[in-house]
């Protein structure tokens, strides 16, 4: 199949969460299984251009944006088999953010008109849209005669950022700005929009599909996606295990393997003492890396963490968020100092660092679509305690529950008292055995969370929406 994925941010161009590891490693698994794979994505000014030899010289076409027309350029270059195109004009697309600028809904409204443009006169089989940058392409699609035969997917991340904007963002695009009844006055609501127009959603696990039907998950969407819930999907997400390996990383102090996971002591050290940590190797060290706001349960993580620390574990925290938060884990990191390292921002390097060499990895989550950071955890061997919502509830199994095929440690209710439960139970259980543990360690690091699986069911996904749009 011809297959192309329009999304805000991919790696390695452009991270800035999730979605920028799949955009960036789907592609890849879909072109090794023989597909025919073009990712489209704005060039931001943040996007080093040099190393991707990205040049200057480049396919450029008008496109139609309000009552004018603007020069868009289609620079591209080739990695693992994906041909990878920049959709670049410097005055309205390239910023020094990916998101967060004042005029983000005009910007990606012309990223989807300017992708639009560019397929329609050689139309791909597939066209699969992420997010609610991306949103607006499956609309244009929809209406346009010269791309009937092409399917859309479009998956759903987060349901929680769904784009919402003044309706006239719609004219500039050349769409109509027949209201929905779920959009308020004046109002579009991007994501809306593809769930009412894509041949099937998807969404990035299971569970998450599932969850987003009910009133407690839908943030006001629930009654659509109800009315599309035969064709919505989950596909919970792979990682990249080539970059993610800790056989090969060269980020950390020592290579393992779960033949033979001894390197992990090693790495734990050099932790604690780069933390400037109590060099303790029975300390029980937990991990944190994400973003500090309320959907990643940092409240959770303020309330459990004194309990975690005056009860002999430690802490290693990367992340950055809210700064109400912020101030509060300084003041933390202040009163813990041995016991807790906080680094606000975000260092990839480090952050495998800490994969490594903790031995227990907190993701807490009001809710989780999916989550890698418990698939990554699962490769270097460090053993994650997560709420049990969303792809966590889906990907880790309660080591207390299932004995035989347990993976990390898990709470149902969204309470400090039951994470504390949780955060317990694992630390008792990483005292009581070190033989126990190790071979925790070794079944967590043989589980296959690459993107293989994943890609293909992807393909069958495509085939359902090929089948939608002839049946339409």
């Amino acid at each position: 199949m011809q297959i192309v994925f329009a999304a805000a941010e991919a790696a390695p161009y452009a991270k800035v969460g999730g979605l920028a590891d799949v955009a960036g490693s789907l592609p890849q698994a879909l072109a090794a299984l023989g597909h025919d794979v073009t990712l489209y994505l704005p060039l931001h000014r943040t996007i080093d251009r040099a190393p991707f030899q990205i040049t200057d010289r480049a396919p450029s076409r008008s496109v139609p944006y309000g009552k004018t027309k603007l020069r868009v350029l289609y620079p591209s270059v080739v990695r693992d088999g994906v041909r990878v195109v920049f959709v670049r004009n410097d005055q309205r697309l390239g910023r020094d953010r990916v998101y967060g600028e004042p005029d983000d809904a005009k910007r990606y409204a012309l990223f989807c008109r300017a992708v639009f443009e560019d397929i329609r006169d050689a139309p791909p089989d597939i066209v699969h849209a992420h997010d609610w940058h991306a949103a607006l392409l499956v609309p244009l699609i929809a209406r346009a005669r010269a791309l009937a035969a092409t399917s859309t997917v479009f998956t759903i991340h987060n349901l929680a950022y769904q784009g919402r904007t003044d309706a006239s963002v719609l004219a500039l695009i050349g769409l109509p700005r027949a209201r929905l009844p779920i959009e308020e006055r004046s109002e579009a609501n991007p994501m809306a929009r593809a769930i009412v127009a894509a041949d099937v959603v998807s969404t990035v696990s299971e569970r998450y599909a599932k969850e987003i039907l009910t009133d407690e998950f839908g943030e006001g969407l629930q009654g659509l996606l109800r009315e599309r819930r035969r064709r919505l999907f989950g596909i919970v997400n792979g990682i990249d295990t080539v970059a993610f390996d800790p056989a090969t990383d060269r980020n950390i102090a020592a290579r393992y393997g779960a033949d033979d996971p001894s390197g992990k002591v090693m790495c734990k050290a050099v932790l604690q003492k780069e933390g400037a940590l109590n060099a303790d190797p029975r300390a029980p060290v937990f991990g944190v890396v994400g973003r500090l706001v309320e959907q990643k349960g940092i409240d959770l993580l303020t309330a459990s963490a004194p309990t975690l620390l005056n009860g002999g574990g430690q802490m290693v925290v990367l992340g950055t968020g809210d700064p109400a938060y912020e101030a509060k884990w300084k003041a933390l990191a202040a009163r813990y100092a041995g016991k807790l390292w906080l680094t606000l921002g975000f260092d990839a390097a480090l952050a495998q660092r800490i994969y490594a060499g903790s031995d227990l990895f907190l993701m807490p989550s009001r809710f989780e679509p999916c989550g890698l950071g418990q698939l990554i955890s699962f490769r270097y061997g460090t053993i994650p305690v997560v709420h049990e919502v969303g792809g966590l509830a889906e990907t880790v199994r309660d080591v207390d529950r299932d004995g035989a095929r347990g993976n990390g440690f898990s709470f149902a209710e969204y309470a400090a008292r039951a994470f504390d439960d949780a955060i317990a139970r694992a630390m008792r259980t990483y005292r009581s055995s070190l033989e126990e543990w190790t071979e925790l360690v070794r079944r967590v690091m043989r589980e296959d969370h690459s993107w293989e699986a994943s890609a293909k069911r992807y393909v069958d996904l495509y085939r359902t929406a090929s089948r939608a749009r002839k049946a339409a």
